[in-house]
Protein backbone atom coordinates (compact mmCIF):
# COMPACT_ATOMS: atom_id res chain seq x y z
CA UNK A 1 0.00 0.00 0.00
CA UNK A 2 1.46 3.40 -0.73
CA UNK A 3 4.05 1.90 -3.06
CA UNK A 4 5.32 4.18 -4.54
CA UNK A 5 7.50 3.46 -7.27
CA UNK A 6 7.79 0.01 -6.47
CA UNK A 7 10.67 -0.91 -4.30
CA UNK A 8 8.83 -3.36 -2.08
CA UNK A 9 6.76 -4.44 -4.69
CA UNK A 10 9.60 -5.80 -6.78
CA UNK A 11 11.17 -7.40 -3.59
CA UNK A 12 8.37 -9.48 -2.35
CA UNK A 13 7.74 -10.13 -6.29
CA UNK A 14 11.14 -11.28 -6.82
CA UNK A 15 10.89 -14.08 -4.00
CA UNK A 16 7.52 -15.08 -5.79
CA UNK A 17 4.85 -13.76 -3.98
CA UNK A 18 1.64 -12.59 -6.05
CA UNK A 19 1.45 -8.77 -5.56
CA UNK A 20 -0.76 -5.90 -5.42
CA UNK A 21 0.69 -2.20 -6.18
CA UNK A 22 -1.51 0.46 -4.64
CA UNK A 23 -0.90 3.94 -4.81
CA UNK A 24 -2.47 7.33 -5.21
CA UNK A 25 -0.29 8.88 -7.72
CA UNK A 26 -0.32 7.97 -11.65
CA UNK A 27 3.33 9.64 -11.91
CA UNK A 28 4.47 6.98 -9.23
CA UNK A 29 2.86 4.19 -10.60
CA UNK A 30 3.85 4.85 -13.95
CA UNK A 31 7.61 3.80 -12.58
CA UNK A 32 6.97 0.37 -11.24
CA UNK A 33 4.55 -0.17 -14.25
CA UNK A 34 7.56 -0.19 -16.87
CA UNK A 35 9.58 -2.30 -14.69
CA UNK A 36 7.00 -4.75 -13.38
CA UNK A 37 4.74 -5.25 -16.46
CA UNK A 38 3.32 -8.58 -14.87
CA UNK A 39 2.32 -7.22 -11.33
CA UNK A 40 -1.30 -6.01 -10.70
CA UNK A 41 -0.79 -1.74 -9.89
CA UNK A 42 -4.00 0.30 -9.13
CA UNK A 43 -4.09 3.83 -7.91
CA UNK A 44 -6.51 4.42 -5.05
CA UNK A 45 -6.18 6.30 -2.26
CA UNK A 46 -5.11 4.42 1.45
CA UNK A 47 -9.02 5.40 2.73
CA UNK A 48 -10.72 3.33 0.16
CA UNK A 49 -8.11 0.51 -0.97
CA UNK A 50 -9.68 -1.07 -4.76
CA UNK A 51 -9.89 -4.71 -2.74
CA UNK A 52 -12.19 -7.10 -1.32
CA UNK A 53 -12.34 -8.08 2.07
CA UNK A 54 -10.12 -10.72 3.47
CA UNK A 55 -8.68 -10.50 0.13
CA UNK A 56 -4.85 -10.57 0.77
CA UNK A 57 -2.64 -12.60 3.37
CA UNK A 58 -0.32 -9.67 4.00
CA UNK A 59 -0.28 -6.04 3.63
CA UNK A 60 2.89 -3.85 4.12
CA UNK A 61 3.31 -0.02 3.90
CA UNK A 62 6.42 1.49 3.87
CA UNK A 63 6.52 5.19 5.50
CA UNK A 64 3.85 6.37 3.71
CA UNK A 65 1.71 6.82 7.09
CA UNK A 66 3.69 9.55 8.27
CA UNK A 67 1.75 11.64 5.66
CA UNK A 68 -1.77 10.27 6.45
CA UNK A 69 -3.48 12.69 8.88
CA UNK A 70 -5.14 10.04 11.20
CA UNK A 71 -4.49 6.29 11.26
CA UNK A 72 -7.51 5.13 12.49
CA UNK A 73 -9.63 4.99 9.40
CA UNK A 74 -6.38 3.90 7.15
CA UNK A 75 -5.66 0.80 9.56
CA UNK A 76 -9.56 0.15 9.36
CA UNK A 77 -9.08 -0.32 5.42
CA UNK A 78 -5.98 -2.53 6.21
CA UNK A 79 -7.70 -4.67 8.41
CA UNK A 80 -11.06 -4.84 5.75
CA UNK A 81 -8.39 -6.17 2.62
CA UNK A 82 -6.53 -8.78 5.04
CA UNK A 83 -7.64 -12.63 5.88
CA UNK A 84 -7.91 -13.32 9.62
CA UNK A 85 -4.71 -14.50 10.76
CA UNK A 86 -3.03 -12.07 8.15
CA UNK A 87 -0.13 -9.59 8.56
CA UNK A 88 0.43 -5.76 7.99
CA UNK A 89 3.73 -5.13 8.24
CA UNK A 90 4.51 -1.19 8.34
CA UNK A 91 7.35 1.01 8.73
CA UNK A 92 7.28 4.81 9.32
CA UNK A 93 8.87 7.90 10.50
CA UNK A 94 9.89 7.82 14.03
CA UNK A 95 8.65 10.34 16.47
CA UNK A 96 12.04 11.65 17.46
CA UNK A 97 13.19 12.47 13.64
CA UNK A 98 10.12 15.22 14.44
CA UNK A 99 12.94 16.65 17.07
CA UNK A 100 15.71 16.41 14.94
CA UNK A 101 13.89 17.39 11.21
CA UNK A 102 10.79 19.25 12.33
CA UNK A 103 8.29 19.69 8.92
CA UNK A 104 5.23 19.95 10.61
CA UNK A 105 3.74 21.97 9.13
CA UNK A 106 5.15 22.67 5.97
CA UNK A 107 4.18 26.19 4.79
CA UNK A 108 4.88 27.50 1.17
CA UNK A 109 8.55 29.12 1.53
CA UNK A 110 9.36 32.71 0.57
CA UNK A 111 8.86 31.52 -3.10
CA UNK A 112 5.44 31.08 -2.66
CA UNK A 113 5.77 26.98 -4.11
CA UNK A 114 3.90 24.54 -2.16
CA UNK A 115 5.56 22.35 -0.15
CA UNK A 116 5.99 18.36 -1.06
CA UNK A 117 4.07 16.98 1.53
CA UNK A 118 2.50 17.60 5.16
CA UNK A 119 4.14 15.19 7.77
CA UNK A 120 2.49 14.05 10.93
CA UNK A 121 4.68 12.80 13.97
CA UNK A 122 3.00 10.82 16.10
CA UNK A 123 3.83 8.51 19.38
CA UNK A 124 3.84 5.17 19.04
CA UNK A 125 0.95 4.82 20.84
CA UNK A 126 -0.95 6.10 18.24
CA UNK A 127 -0.14 3.32 16.09
CA UNK A 128 -1.44 0.70 18.91
CA UNK A 129 -4.73 2.83 19.70
CA UNK A 130 -5.29 2.41 15.72
CA UNK A 131 -4.25 -1.41 15.54
CA UNK A 132 -5.70 -2.99 18.54
CA UNK A 133 -9.57 -2.20 18.55
CA UNK A 134 -9.41 -3.75 15.29
CA UNK A 135 -8.21 -7.02 16.36
CA UNK A 136 -4.58 -6.51 14.83
CA UNK A 137 -2.13 -8.12 17.74
CA UNK A 138 1.27 -6.74 17.80
CA UNK A 139 3.66 -9.53 16.48
CA UNK A 140 6.76 -7.58 16.42
CA UNK A 141 8.00 -3.72 16.88
CA UNK A 142 11.61 -2.77 16.30
CA UNK A 143 12.96 0.74 15.63
CA UNK A 144 16.24 0.49 14.10
CA UNK A 145 19.39 2.82 14.38
CA UNK A 146 21.71 3.59 11.87
CA UNK A 147 25.23 2.44 12.46
CA UNK A 148 27.94 4.67 14.00
CA UNK A 149 29.54 6.23 10.71
CA UNK A 150 27.08 6.27 8.28
CA UNK A 151 26.46 9.15 7.62
CA UNK A 152 29.15 12.17 7.17
CA UNK A 153 28.17 15.98 7.68
CA UNK A 154 27.21 17.33 3.77
CA UNK A 155 25.27 19.97 2.77
CA UNK A 156 22.25 21.39 4.21
CA UNK A 157 18.81 19.66 2.55
CA UNK A 158 17.69 21.68 -0.30
CA UNK A 159 14.13 20.47 0.51
CA UNK A 160 11.98 23.17 1.30
CA UNK A 161 11.16 22.64 4.95
CA UNK A 162 10.49 27.05 6.39
CA UNK A 163 9.74 27.12 8.91
CA UNK A 164 12.25 24.88 10.57
CA UNK A 165 14.65 24.94 13.05
CA UNK A 166 16.40 21.95 11.28
CA UNK A 167 19.78 21.52 13.63
CA UNK A 168 21.48 20.18 9.99
CA UNK A 169 21.54 24.25 8.50
CA UNK A 170 23.24 25.05 12.04
CA UNK A 171 25.83 22.54 12.43
CA UNK A 172 25.90 19.36 10.38
CA UNK A 173 28.45 17.96 12.82
CA UNK A 174 25.83 18.13 15.71
CA UNK A 175 22.77 16.72 13.37
CA UNK A 176 25.15 13.92 12.11
CA UNK A 177 25.91 12.90 15.98
CA UNK A 178 21.94 13.13 16.85
CA UNK A 179 20.82 11.07 13.77
CA UNK A 180 23.24 8.18 14.63
CA UNK A 181 22.24 8.03 17.95
CA UNK A 182 18.81 7.78 17.32
CA UNK A 183 16.11 5.46 15.66
CA UNK A 184 14.70 7.64 13.03
CA UNK A 185 11.79 4.72 11.81
CA UNK A 186 9.73 2.41 13.89
CA UNK A 187 8.15 -0.83 11.76
CA UNK A 188 5.27 -2.96 13.56
CA UNK A 189 4.55 -6.30 12.28
CA UNK A 190 0.86 -7.02 13.29
CA UNK A 191 -1.36 -9.87 12.93
CA UNK A 192 -5.21 -10.03 12.46
CA UNK A 193 -6.75 -12.36 14.80
CA UNK A 194 -8.40 -15.69 13.65
CA UNK A 195 -11.79 -15.28 13.61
Amino acid sequence: MACGTGRHTAHLHGLGHRVTGVDASPDMLARPRERLPDVDFREADLHRLPLPGDAVDTVVCALALTHVPELSPVSREFARVLRPGGHLVISDAHLLSSCLRPTLPRRPGPDGRAPLLAGYHRPLSDYLSAALPLGLQVHGCVEPWRPRGFLAPAAPDPLPTHPSWDLHHWCPEASVAALEDSPLVVVWHFRLAAT
